[in-house]
């Protein structure tokens, strides 16, 4: 299988992804001579780990019969100094709220995603430490 994504320069230091037919701005921000129309582009990787573990998790849990009431990911993605800059450390705090949540269904279902089924987490593991915790909130 193979994807597309077309980035059309939007003048300036804009450009516009077109993916699957729906469209995202990117810009820089003014202090580099952009105008700040849409997010940077490195945020939006950790953007897409979030999304691509998220649904695994969910669709896991769905399956243990698991139904969180809140769920969130908080992502911190830390750059190289030097240039090209990367991220070379990210961790993920999966973040879960509800009544009776099984902690052990919890983790198995994120450790499946970190594992095996996250194709974005395999790719960014190749250049990245890449950590994680669960968190049950009050």
């Amino acid at each position: 299988m193979k994807s597309k994504v077309n980035c059309n320069w939007a003048g300036n230091m804009a450009f516009e992804a077109e993916i699957n037919e729906y469209k995202l701005m990117m810009d820089a921000s003014p202090e580099v001579g952009g105008e700040d129309k849409g997010p940077r582009p490195k945020p939006l990787t950790l953007a897409s780990l979030g999304g691509c573990t998220g649904m695994d998790v969910i669709s896991i849990l769905k399956k243990m019969k698991v139904v969180p009431e809140y769920f969130n990911i908080e992502i911190d993605g830390e750059l190289t100094e030097e240039h090209p800059k990367y991220y070379h450390m990210i961790h993920l705090q999966y973040q879960f709220k509800g009544e009776n949540l099984p902690i052990e269904k919890l983790k198995k279902a994120v450790s499946l995603s970190q594992e095996r089924y996250c194709g974005v987490n395999e790719l960014l593991k190749k250049g990245a430490e890449v950590t994680y915790e669960v968190v049950i909130l009050d």
